[in-house]
């Protein structure tokens, strides 16, 4: 059998392995199949390659260009996926296993490309928050900024997840204007390699933006600046040695760490096997058992029951898992492939020694199983291993050691409380789930619980058909757990960009914020034009860009009309005695609604033109009554632009009602699509 070479990129050159390179083994044969290293990789090229190239390309582009980057990359490994499919065979795992892997991270780069387009500007600095007044007139403001760091994204990534692992750390790096520097772990790296050689063929890719470490990583981590990101998923050991580097320390660089986590998973006290809930868990432990036979790092470890309802939960499971076969990952009756080497095998065989002096194991020998289309002792197979532990509050070991592979041990607990404290015992996890139908069990545990873990996944009948399950991380939801689980936080949606920033607290004029952020705030210098504004094109609009309407008085019969017309007639507005006994107003008033109605009619333009839609308002206030006899008028104001497609964008306006003594009554965000000019 010929042996694959994994090849690392840097610097623009494909670099083969040489005589120090690592070897790897087929987990299904135990056979040699590829080699991985390269001693003489100067990491000092790489880094210089990726701040001087791939930066200050990435950053010369707006957030919303890095997200259609994500999708052509999403699209073109979308199209090839097949060929991932089957290199991935080669890891031990199933063809479900690699959609698994290999969907979920295309899957990832789609949301945040989708993200990206509508959450962040069109712009290369991100708001963060709104702004804050730091002066009695508004003359000196404050406003948070988050700007590229100047860097490089070195990400280091664990074995059971080749691609997804890689893309739900790469999408937001590249999202925030960082290139990237991918070092996958040597034992599937052949995987991680043909996912960057996809990506770099498309030609999409600045130079510099994407490079590959198969192998070790040399000196890498001393030659990093505060400007750089260490993004890690792996052992707590490795992540330990990682960040005892005095070089992290010195220069402050920033770790983020996924670690081991003794995830677990509560069957509420609320629920018997006649609920549909209790089928759901066991399906889910089975699920997480055996997917990547076991080998996740959001696989379920410790099941937690009420005491009462043990034996049921364990005839239930022993019973579901006689179905599992476990075999070669090409047969297609194999429902567990094998680990992804004898070395881990080696130490699941080690682990499960150690939490079987704590606990009875009820189903799967490692010693004797069946395999179909492999040999046993040759792989790096083992069976599904299920143990029960009738002692929790004593036991150590189930509480401490997580075994990488399809293990789990289920416990009973005597109440809510103790559950919660079993689960805690964890010290930390990327995720607990709970199956309950009660929203006050879901509130008791969120709140005893919830500083445990980093995600916790409610379930019951309703919710079940929809929901992802137990293990799967969204890219729209935070990946991370406090404590041994590592205490850093991935994916989050556009948090997770963010971690990839830097924040800046920016104070000054309102002039100065406005240009920094690209967005017009009140204060501002305004632009005027002798057509109005709803008339122009999106592409020709100007932030700043005003109209200032006359004037128009408010009658009695005005107020009348509109509360009769709505149905709105609530005592303020009819009453006015009633009114007079409330001390918010003088006495009857109009309608909130009646201002924005008259102001729409004070600025709107009524003729077709680029304004195509109102699609809503922001941040509406009434900061003062309007009674009959006052007057209104309107300052409209372009506040900010965001392109949405090549045909309109969106136009967000300022609008500000004032009486006839220029007191601001009413204030908020208008929202339009305009369409673009056909020269644009």
């Amino acid at each position: 059998m010929s042996i694959l070479d994994v090849k690392s990129y840097v610097a623009g050159q494909w670099i083969p392995p040489n005589s120090s390179a690592r070897d790897i083994e087929n987990p299904v044969t135990g056979q040699v199949m590829a080699q991985a290293g390269n001693d003489t990789i100067k990491t000092e090229d790489m880094l210089s390659y990726a701040r001087t190239k791939g930066a200050p390309a990435l950053q010369a582009i707006s957030f919303h260009d890095r997200a259609r980057l994500l999708k052509s990359l999403a699209i073109a490994l979308n199209n090839c996926k097949e060929d991932l499919y089957n290199i991935s065979f080669l890891t031990g795992a199933t063809l479900s296993d690699h959609r698994y892997d290999i969907d979920g991270g295309i899957g990832t780069l789609f949301v945040f490309a989708s993200k990206g387009r509508r959450e962040l500007p069109n712009d290369v600095v991100y708001l963060d928050g709104p702004i804050e007044h730091l002066s009695k007139t508004g003359k000196f403001l404050g406003q948070h900024v988050c700007t590229s760091l100047q860097g490089v994204a070195l990400q280091i990534n664990a074995f059971n997840f080749p691609v997804w692992g890689m893309l739900e750390k790469l999408a937001p790096a590249f999202l925030a204007g960082m290139p990237v520097i991918v070092k996958p772990a040597t034992a599937t790296s052949y995987v991680t390699e043909l996912a960057v050689k996809i990506m770099l063929e498309t030609g999409f890719l600045p130079d510099g933006s994407l490079q590959l470490i198969s192998g070790g990583l040399g000196d890498t981590i001393s030659q990093l600046t505060c400007q750089d990101v260490v993004s890690f998923t792996g052992s707590a050991d490795t992540a330990s040695e990682l960040k005892a580097s005095p070089h992290l320390h010195y220069e402050s660089i920033r770790f983020i760490a996924e670690q081991d986590s003794l995830n677990a998973t509560i069957l509420g006290p609320d629920i018997t096997a006649n609920h549909n809930e209790f089928s759901n868990l066991t399906s889910e432990v089975i699920r997480e058992l055996t997917t990547k036979a076991g080998q996740k790092c959001t696989a379920i470890r410790r099941i937690l029951v009420p005491d009462e309802q043990v034996d049921e939960v364990i005839s239930a499971l022993c019973s579901k898992l006689k179905n599992i076969i476990v075999g070669h990952p090409k047969n297609k009756s194999t429902r567990m492939g094998s680990l992804v080497s004898n070395v881990q095998k080696q130490a699941v065989i080690k682990g499960t020694k150690v939490i079987g002096k704590e606990a009875e194991c009820i189903f799967g020998d490692i010693d004797a199983f069946d395999v179909i289309d492999a040999d046993s002792k040759l792989g790096a197979f083992v069976p599904p291993m299920l143990y029960y532990c009738d002692c929790p509050d004593t036991a150590e070991a189930i509480h401490v050691i997580e075994v990488f592979g399809p293990v789990a041990t289920i416990m009973g607990y005597r109440d809510l409380d103790h559950a919660i404290d079993l689960a805690n015992r964890g010290g930390g996890s990327l995720v607990a789930s709970i199956f309950t139908r009660s929203s006050d069990v879901a509130r008791q545990i969120v709140l005893g619980s919830g500083a445990y873990h980093g995600r916790l996944y409610f379930s019951d009948y309703r919710s079940a058909e929809e929901a992802t399950g137990h293990g799967s991380p969204l890219p729209h939801m935070l990946h991370g757990g406090p404590g041994r689980a590592g205490g850093g936080e991935e994916l989050g949606g556009i948090r997770g960009v963010m971690r990839y920033m830097q924040r800046t607290a920016i104070q000054g004029g309102p002039d100065v914020i406005s240009a920094i952020g690209n967005k017009w705030v009140p204060g501002a210098a305004e632009n005027t034009y002798n057509e109005h504004p709803f008339k122009r094109y999106f592409d020709f609009l100007k932030i700043g860009e005003t109209i200032r309407t006359q004037s128009r008085t408010v009658t009695i019969k005005d107020i009348e009309k509109f509360a009769h017309f709505t149905g709105d007639t609530f005592y303020a507005h009819m009453d006015d005695e009633a009114a007079r006994r409330n001390p918010f107003f003088p006495c009857r008033v109009a309608h909130g609604y009646l201002l924005l109605s008259f102001a729409a009619g004070l600025f709107v333009e009524p003729n077709e033109g680029p304004v195509l839609a109102n699609t809503g308002l922001d941040h509406l206030r009434f900061t003062q009554p309007i009674v009959a006899g006052d007057q209104i008028k309107v300052r409209l104001t372009v506040m900010q632009k965001t392109p949405r497609n090549t045909e309109y964008g969106e136009v967000r306006w300022h609008v500000t009602v004032t009486n006839q003594k220029n007191e601001t009554v009413a204030e908020y965000e208008l929202l339009t699509m305009n369409s673009f000019s056909s020269k644009s």
